[in-house]
């Protein structure tokens, strides 16, 4: 089965502002979040891709605005699924303000429980979210064989939920997971069960490269879209620690989506 690369959108004049986007249109990339989103094809360098998929919103379109551009052969495709969780009426809010709602105490210690006003269940959010995966995995499969790999642009949120299904953690424990803006988390599907290669990873990437002797030999090219992922339990080296300052904190909701 594939393995997909689960990539955050880079941060966004949002985060910076601390303000809860969601799903409000046209929400770009700040500077920071505009270099991180200029480095990722050098970091993906070394991966062979099949396709990219992305939540509709623009700051996840501008995170891969760069890799299209180099690697303009990918397939780009739009999932609504992979969208941000609704919050409803706590769309556009500062974050500090939400701090005193007495639903973001449910929002962090017992999220399925949690239906934001006017919008979406947390328990919702994971449901579609899971399903676009499992729907793309057989469609990855399909067209370009079990060992591909490929790569999905989302949310805070929606990541750390499908985070806690690759390792069977309940959605109550999903909080405790972390994805700074354009980390990348890679999980390996398998037919018995997922493996969670990286999480939250900021830095190299080259070490998931498939070794040489395991691509298919066409010319003694790599085949495209086609990968061989190591061992899940070789040892991977330490991944970088989160940056402070980077705007990086999951602490709540979304980490200012």
């Amino acid at each position: 089965m594939p393995t997909l690369l689960l990539v955050r959108h880079g941060r966004s004049t949002a985060n910076t502002a601390g303000v809860l986007a969601g799903r409000t249109p046209h929400v770009p990339l700040d500077e920071l979040g505009a270099s991180q989103a200029e480095a990722l094809p050098g970091r993906l360098a070394a991966l062979p891709l099949a396709a990219l998929v992305s939540s509709p919103l623009q700051r996840c379109q501008e995170t891969l605005a760069p890799l299209r551009a180099a690697r303009p052969e990918l397939p780009a495709h739009t999932e609504e699924r992979l969208n941000e969780c609704d919050y409803g009426q706590w769309t556009g809010r500062a974050l500090s303000e939400l701090g005193q709602e007495k639903l973001m105490a449910t929002v962090q210690q017992h999220p399925s429980a949690a239906t934001f006003p006017g919008g979406e269940s947390m328990r919702g959010m994971q449901t579609r979210a899971v399903e676009a995966v499992r729907d793309w995995n057989a469609r990855i499969q399909a067209e370009h064989g079990e060992g591909a790999t490929y790569l999905m642009c989302s949310h805070g949120d929606v990541i750390k939920s499908l985070v806690a299904d690759a390792l069977g953690l309940h959605l109550d424990l999903f909080q405790r997971i972390s994805v700074a803006p354009c980390s990348v988390t890679v999980v390996r599907y398998t037919p018995l069960r997922p493996f969670v290669l990286r999480l939250g990873d900021t830095g190299e990437l080259e070490s998931l490269a498939p070794p040489r002797e395991t691509v298919a030999e066409t010319a003694g090219e790599p085949a495209t879209g086609t990968a061989a992922v190591p061992d899940p339990g070789a040892p991977d080296g330490p991944s970088p620690a989160e940056r402070p300052g980077d705007g990086s904190s999951d602490a709540v909701v979304g980490g200012a989506a």
